[in-house]
């Protein structure tokens, strides 16, 4: 077997997250009938990590195994061909040993949350980015952003549906930085739980308009309840940005 990591590229709006499920299209799905349409062969692409409905991808990283060996080339151009005119797209793909796993030989995943703070609804960006009408204090956020940094309970910051065994995570680095109305939010860790990031991001957005004071974060974290999370913010915001090898 010849094994292969590809890094992708999507906007999540069509469909119901990366992962092959029963209730609708997958990016994962979508992948697997490229595949089979190049190769011949039937192999479910293996991600880095899920994304939910509507989360899109600027660096996703996905593992297949194929029988034959073919250029890195082709692979990459005839998932590209067969996916046309899904808003999927291989970036690269390159041969790796069969002891690579896209899933569980990550040291870190990226995701990066894009808000745009004004009046005026959103028309280039409607589907790509949190419309917050109101005021942000993006230095109040910014420093309340780092209580997420390093390892917590994150209870509170986690969906009520998270298989995960553990709430303990560590984060690595969470950054909030405004370029003009775009307001831009990058968090690094290992892993991330079921709408941990979405749910950082929300609180953030509690601390900017000032409904939160600045220790809120911490007071929430504390707290170790969903009960005090702030609002889940909207899927089409958030990026899975990149996976460190």
């Amino acid at each position: 077997m010849h094994r292969y990591k590809l890094t992708i590229e999507y906007d999540g709006g069509p469909y119901v997250g990366w992962q092959m499920q029963d209730n609708g299209i997958s990016v994962q799905q979508k992948l697997a009938e490229a595949l089979f349409a190049l190769t011949g062969e039937q192999f479910v692409p293996n991600g880095s990590g899920r994304t939910d409905a509507g989360v899109h991808a600027l660096g996703q990283v996905a593992h297949i195994d194929l029988e034959k060996e073919w250029s890195a080339d082709k692979i990459r151009d005839g998932f590209n061909y067969h996916l046309r005119p899904e808003p999927i797209a291989v970036l690269a793909a390159e041969p790796v040993s069969s002891e690579f796993d896209a899933r569980f030989s990550a040291t870190r995943r990226h995701y990066r949350y894009v808000i745009i703070n004004r009046r005026a609804r959103l028309t280039l960006d409607r589907s790509t980015a949190w419309l917050v009408p109101r005021p942000l204090d993006v230095d109040a956020m910014e420093e309340a952003a780092q209580s997420f940094v390093g390892h917590h309970d994150f209870t509170t910051f986690r969906s009520v549906h998270c298989q995960a065994k553990s709430p303990l995570k560590s984060i690595d680095s969470a950054h909030v930085i405004a370029e003009g109305t775009r307001i831009i939010f990058e968090t690094s860790a290992r892993s991330f739980m079921h709408n941990q990031v979405r749910s950082m991001i929300g609180s953030l957005v509690e601390v900017g308009i000032g409904k939160w004071p600045e220790t809120g974060i911490r007071d929430a974290l504390l707290a170790k309840s969903r009960a005090a999370c702030g609002p889940v913010a909207p899927a089409h915001g958030l990026y899975f940005l990149k996976v460190d090898y």
